[in-house]
């Protein structure tokens, strides 16, 4: 079995892993509430979806 002749150094080693990092999802402002919510998802926070209420919280009651 193959083993490397030399120790990669940390610098290397980062450089391979710089492309390994999840990107941040995506995000979009709800036009009722105009908080940050996930795009094409039920706002959390006021429950609507396309200027319909779909989900009852507590805030709409």
């Amino acid at each position: 079995m193959a083993n490397p002749m030399k120790k990669h150094s940390r610098s290397r080693r980062n450089k391979r892993r710089s492309h390994d990092a999840l990107p941040r999802p995506g995000a979009s402002i709800c036009p009722q509430c105009n908080e940050m919510k996930r795009p094409h998802h039920v706002c959390p926070n006021c429950g609507t979806y396309k200027g319909r209420e779909v989900i009852k919280t507590g805030e709409s009651i």
